[in-house]
């Protein structure tokens, strides 16, 4: 008689994590709704659509909807459903897109998008609180500003090398005091070149006569028109900038005061004003809305710690450990683990506003005397200069997050408390090396005469 065979283990399920849950795929035109299996409905895309959705939504009793983040078209229907009390999770395009292959409909896609969100399958992006996010909007638009002034200042350069005028080379920021005087001065007629070249500065590097002999130009009329719109389009986003600094400043005094009675002493300035910078004193009301002082890191300023605000928050309890946090910023590298070989890749491509923040921070962190500076050299002569920079962003990241978390001040560590660490881990790594190959590492010091 044949030995009675094992029954087959019980096959397992998955728990249903959202059991009244929602898909809508979004176009810029119409979204596709899914709340349920079969129930799909498609519905346009203007104000009263929406409200219809949600209606639509409610009589089905949907508590937890989830969409894509495709363009800005979801920012609309995601804010009418969050005040209207439904639990939404917007997420990257890519996870479902991962999940198995299938036809590509829409139908099919919020389906799918139903069915992997009730079974809690899908994670959500991240998203700062909404007392922030007006400030996320102003300073946004601010960086879009700036960039369109540079645009209009390459266009300047183009139009006063067309005329042959050398004011780039002469001065290193055409739009400074000396270079607005000079533009100005062209475009109201001066043509001579000593009077444009008495404009100058008294600070300038350059004399007098190098400025007569770079400002002598050909003068043509349709270069000349170019120039006077540039100027003027420049001057119209430095207006434009100004706005959304008063928006950005009394945004700042709407935030709750997460410091009250806390002594604040502002970092004092190590250089002079930019143009880019913020145009009010921003350090104590971003202090008072953050609970701690961020401008205190090397590195970090107040347009830094601005960007760090906006786009997150004071809050961030939604990242568990600092390590969670590094890889929202997609700062750290990828371990690929395969058969006992784990392999470091690079960090995971994406556009992150505060990765890029932080990364800039840590270049100019780089170009200080401080113990941050110490450990970039350090890592660029192991890695290069690209990783040298991700591994500082890196080590901003984990000093803002314990600074907001724990609402400590920061500590700045000394050029000498640095070295001594780095010589205390190249002993310790040393000793483990020589006790592996049976040696004993000693002190030349201590050691005997030959």
């Amino acid at each position: 008689m044949s030995p009675h065979k094992t029954p087959p283990a019980a096959t397992a399920t998955l728990c249903v994590v959202h059991p009244h849950a929602a898909a809508i795929d979004v176009h810029s035109d119409n979204h596709v709704v899914c709340v349920g299996p079969g129930q799909v409905q498609t519905f346009g895309a203007y104000t009263a659509d929406l409200r219809a959705l949600v209606a639509h939504l409610s009589r089905h009793g949907v508590t937890s909807v989830v969409l894509e983040s495709t363009g800005v078209y979801w920012i609309p229907l995601f804010e009418l459903l969050e005040s209207r009390g439904f639990e939404v999770f917007l997420i990257e395009p890519s996870q479902a897109r991962h999940c198995g292959a299938r036809p590509k409909t829409d139908v099919l896609d919020c389906q799918w998008l139903q069915r992997l969100h009730t079974f809690g399958l899908l994670r959500p992006s991240f998203r700062p609180p909404a007392s922030v996010r007006p400030l996320r909007g102003y300073w946004r638009q601010r960086q879009t500003l700036v960039r369109y002034a540079a645009s209009h200042v390459q266009h300047l350069q183009k139009a006063l090398e067309q005329m042959n005028v050398k004011l780039t080379e002469v001065a290193s920021d055409i739009t400074g005091v000396t270079g607005s005087a000079i533009i100005t001065a062209i475009l109201a007629g001066e043509r001579d070149p000593q009077v444009l070249a008495a404009l100058r500065h008294d600070r300038c590097a350059r004399s007098v006569d190098e400025y007569a002999r770079a400002l002598q130009g050909t003068w043509q009329p349709e270069h000349l028109f170019a120039l006077k719109q540039a100027w003027e389009l420049y001057q119209f986003c430095q207006r434009q900038i100004t706005a959304c600094d008063q928006q950005i400043r009394d945004e700042l005094a709407r935030l709750p005061d997460r410091a009250p009675g806390r002594p604040f002493t502002p970092k004092p300035r190590q250089r002079g004003r930019k143009s880019n910078d913020v145009r009010f004193e921003g350090t104590g009301p971003l202090f008072r809305a953050v609970g701690v002082d961020l401008t205190q890191i090397d590195g970090i300023d107040v347009s830094t710690a601005l960007v760090i605000l906006a786009e997150l928050g004071a809050d961030v309890s939604r990242f568990p450990t600092e390590k969670h946090f590094a890889s929202w910023l997609r700062l750290c590298p990828c371990l690929e683990q395969s058969n006992h070989t784990t392999k470091n890749r690079a960090p995971r491509r994406g556009k992150n506003r505060l990765a890029q923040a932080l990364r800039m921070a840590a270049q100019a962190a780089s170009r200080t005397k401080t113990a941050l500076a110490a450990f970039y050299h350090r890592i660029k002569a192991r890695i290069g200069g690209r990783g040298a920079i991700t591994a500082t962003a890196h080590k901003l990241a984990l000093l803002v997050y314990r600074m907001l978390k724990y609402g400590v001040a920061y500590v700045r560590q000394s050029l000498e408390e640095y070295a001594a660490r780095v010589r205390e881990q190249t002993e310790r790594r040393l000793r483990r090396q020589a006790a592996r190959l049976g040696y004993e590492l000693v002190p030349r010091a201590a050691a005997s005469p030959p």
